[in-house]
């Protein structure tokens, strides 16, 4: 796999669109690209008291991953970033917080925190980006989350899962590709919150 951000351009065609590319913005300032926001899974009130306390962490992937921008698998494996649009924070923190107000909603457990909260947990849950793009050759949107719950008292890793959800989207567009990315990380959240909710 290779993350190649080149712009396709002979080297001295590169420098007069980069030459370009400045101009323009110096004179305009710059197109602001438009914000996304991913969802959280809605949820229902369920009788009976819950018994675990979870934190969550904040999930790990691939550097792309680590950023705000929106990514482009192509067929040959390499990333790119989809111009005119970025997501409302860097993505690692939003998944963070939609998983966590997922599992609020769903009102099966006794708490929710983050690693920062100081409150006292049963088990923390840790996940790994391993995929949040675009297919460009199949036109999917791509979730693929990997969940473990390991235990506060022992250290030890409890349950594992990975949780992956495709999506087809119309088009390589900002919007096309959020509102893609936003369906098919609901479904990977219902999955967690069901799984997590199978041991509360």
């Amino acid at each position: 796999m290779r993350f190649d951000m080149t712009l396709a351009f002979p080297l001295p065609s590169r420098a007069l669109a980069v030459g370009a590319l400045l101009l323009a913005l110096g004179g305009c300032g710059g197109t602001v690209p438009t914000t996304f926001d991913l969802t959280a899974v809605p949820g229902a009130a369920r009788a009976g008291a819950a018994r675990r306390s979870l934190v969550v962490a904040e999930p790990v992937g691939l550097q792309p991953f680590e950023a705000d921008r929106i990514i482009v698998r192509e067929p040959g494996g390499s990333l790119s970033f989809l111009g005119g649009g970025q997501w409302a924070d860097r993505l690692p923190r939003l998944v963070q917080a939609r998983l966590i107000q997922s599992l609020e909603n769903a009102n099966r457990l006794r708490s929710v925190s983050r690693p920062g909260d100081k409150i006292a947990a049963d088990t923390l849950l840790v996940t790994e980006i391993r995929a949040f793009d675009i297919a460009a050759g199949t036109r999917e949107a791509v979730v693929d989350l990997s969940a473990k719950l390991i235990s506060d008292a022992t250290g030890a890793v409890v349950a594992a899962r990975v949780f992956e959800a495709r999506v087809p989207v119309q088009d390589v567009t900002p919007a096309s590709a959020a509102n893609g990315l936003d369906r098919a990380l609901s479904i990977v959240l219902a999955d967690v919150v069901r799984w997590i909710g199978k041991g509360s």
